[in-house]
C-alpha cells in the first residue's frame, strides 16, 4: 500500500495496482477501518477503485496503521436485491453490440453478483464490477441531456444506476423504482463493498 501528499492537507492511499477482488476487499477493509476508527482530524474519505483520497482539517496524521489491515471476507458483504425492469431504450444496442438477443442481455446481466467498488460521478451513483464480458458496450457517443432516476445501464465493463435525473452516456437497459439517494436527509442506499443482485420483475 501506497500513502502519498496530495496537497497540504489530504492524502491519496493506492491500495491495488488493479481493479479485481483483491483492490475489492482492500478498499472495502479501509472504509471499514475509517468508519470504525478514523484517524484525528478526517473531514472525509472518497473511495475509487484503487485508491482512497483521505482529507484532513489540517495537519496529517500518523497513518501507519492502515498499512496492517486485513483483507475482509468477501463473504459477509451484504447482497442488496433490486428489483429490475429490462425494458430500456439501449438494451436491443448493447444486444446487437454483443450479438445477443435483448432477452439474453437480460438473462445475463442479473445472473451475476456485483460488487459496488466506489460511488462517484452523481451522489450514490454506485460503479458495479464485475460486469459479464460479453455485455461490455461502449458508451453512448453522444450522452443524453436528462437519464432518469432508477435507470439502470451499461458504460464499457461496468453497469450501474442513475439515483437521480441527470445527464449521463450510458446503455439505458431497464429501470429499478428503489430509491437510492434522498437529497432532503443525504442518505444513500449503497455504499462501498455491497453486493447487488439485479431480480428481472
Amino acid at each position: 500500500m501506497k500513502i502519498e501528499p496530495y496537497g497540504p492537507s489530504a492524502v491519496l492511499i493506492t491500495f491495488a495496482d488493479r481493479l479485481g477482488d483483491d483492490a475489492f476487499a482492500r478498499g472495502r477493509a479501509l472504509a471499514r477501518a475509517l468508519e470504525h476508527n478514523p484517524p484525528p482530524g478526517l473531514v472525509e474519505y472518497v473511495p475509487a477503485f484503487t485508491t482512497m483520497l483521505l482529507e484532513f482539517e489540517d495537519r496529517i496524521p500518523d497513518l501507519s496503521f492502515l498499512d496492517q489491515i486485513a483483507r475482509t471476507d468477501l463473504a459477509d458483504a451484504p447482497i442488496k436485491e433490486i428489483p429490475v425492469i429490462y425494458d430500456g431504450k439501449d438494451v436491443q444496442r448493447v444486444a446487437d453490440h454483443n450479438q445477443l438477443t435483448a432477452s439474453k442481455v437480460a438473462e445475463r446481466h442479473a445472473a451475476v453478483i456485483y460488487k459496488v467498488y466506489m460511488l462517484g460521478f452523481s451522489p450514490g451513483f454506485p460503479y458495479l464490477g464485475d460486469l459479464d464480458p460479453r455485455l461490455h458496450t461502449p458508451r453512448l457517443a453522444m450522452p443524453r441531456t436528462r437519464v432518469s432516476a432508477g435507470s439502470v445501464a451499461i458504460g464499457g465493463q461496468h453497469t450501474g444506476i442513475y439515483p437521480s435525473d441527470a445527464p449521463g452516456g450510458w446503455n439505458i437497459i431497464g429501470h429499478t423504482p428503489t430509491k437510492l439517494f434522498d437529497p432532503a436527509r443525504m442518505t444513500f442506499f449503497f455504499q462501498p463493498g455491497d453486493r447487488v443482485k439485479f431480480v428481472p420483475h
